[in-house]
């Protein structure tokens, strides 16, 4: 069964917290760590202001204070995992992501057809715009009827943290902290609210892919998009890397916690041992200033392991 929260605008949960998959279990491409990296960017670590003072921060998620952080260097995805790459994994392995386990997903109403709208019987009530719609999966993004055949440079969605753990095995990587995550995002500048500087839109050009209009209920798509778009899509950051906030939102490895002694401290900070949710960062192309205004490099939130959706995907990281 769904459950909903504020954050509910952006993401939506199963009722539970299991991590089902067995990791274990899945092949690994047998590939050097050359032939890994010869696709990723490297970033250099150091020193960094993690966190915000922002005015309009959301202090419920634990933002903010602004604190100084050390981080080892690491090589990252220019761009989340796209719907070609997750395609290439599942032929490979056979794996079956967990939407497909569960028999459904999450869906913006928007994104839903009048066919499969009226054969939806459950809506969270405290978030009307996602519907629980069966056959919903990675490959029916809106569920059945529907394909990512023109999608294949889009970012996968509706994959829970298990199931990104699974592809990252394979593709011999891993999953993000938060940490370098947000160092990541923030593309070599200091405390700027976005990954291009503190303007939404500079000389009025859209930098990344959320919600225009009236939120839940009308977006007049000035960016380009009513749902995801290719990972490629706008300017990359200063580190060249594309989309870190806005179009989807993307699994981190940490275990969610707002409080910091949980977060694991300021070198190499890789979050608690435990934890009932885990933490997404980077928004979607749902997020709107009026509701969920997390489309900014500190902006956090979080979401069960087994959850999916049709705005949350991931990209991967590699150890130097």
């Amino acid at each position: 069964m769904p459950d909903s929260n504020k954050r509910s605008c952006c993401s939506v949960s199963r009722n539970n917290s299991t991590n089902s998959s067995d990791h274990d279990s899945f092949p690994t491409k047998p590939s050097s760590k050359e032939d890994i990296i010869k696709d990723m960017i490297y970033i250099p670590g150091g020193e960094f202001l993690m966190g915000t003072d922002y005015k309009k921060r959301i202090f419920e998620d634990g933002e903010g204070p602004i604190r100084n952080i050390k981080i080892n260097p690491f090589y990252i995805d220019p761009t989340s995992v796209s719907n070609q790459s997750f395609q290439t994994f599942v032929e490979e392995t056979k794996y079956i992501t967990e939407a497909e386990k569960f028999g459904w997903s999450f869906i913006f109403h928007s994104l839903v057809s009048e066919k499969i709208k009226s054969k939806v019987r459950n809506i969270p009530s405290q978030a009307p715009w996602w519907y629980v719609v069966e056959g919903a999966y990675w490959k029916r993004p809106e569920g059945p009827g529907s394909t990512i055949v023109s999608r294949m440079d889009h970012p996968v969605v509706h994959v829970s943290w298990n199931d990104a753990i699974a592809y990252c095995k394979w593709a011999g990587k891993r999953l993000l902290t938060e940490t370098e995550w947000e160092f990541a995002a923030r593309g070599g500048l200091e405390q700027k609210i976005y990954p291009w500087g503190n303007e939404l839109t500079p000389n009025g050009e859209f930098q990344c892919n959320i919600w225009q209009g009236t939120f839940p209920t009308n977006n007049t798509k000035e960016d380009g998009y009513l749902g995801t778009a290719p990972i490629s899509s706008y300017k990359p950051n200063g580190y060249g890397l594309y989309n870190m906030v806005g179009n989807v939102w993307e699994w981190c490895s940490d275990w969610f916690s707002r409080s910091l002694h949980n977060r694991g401290g300021r070198t190499n900070p890789k979050g608690s041992a435990t934890g009932q949710a885990k933490v997404i960062r980077g928004g979607s192309y749902l997020c709107h200033y009026s509701y969920c205004n997390r489309y900014r490099v500190a902006a956090r939130s979080s979401n069960t392991p087994d959850s999916s959706t049709g705005n949350m995907g991931f990209r991967c990281a590699l150890n130097t």
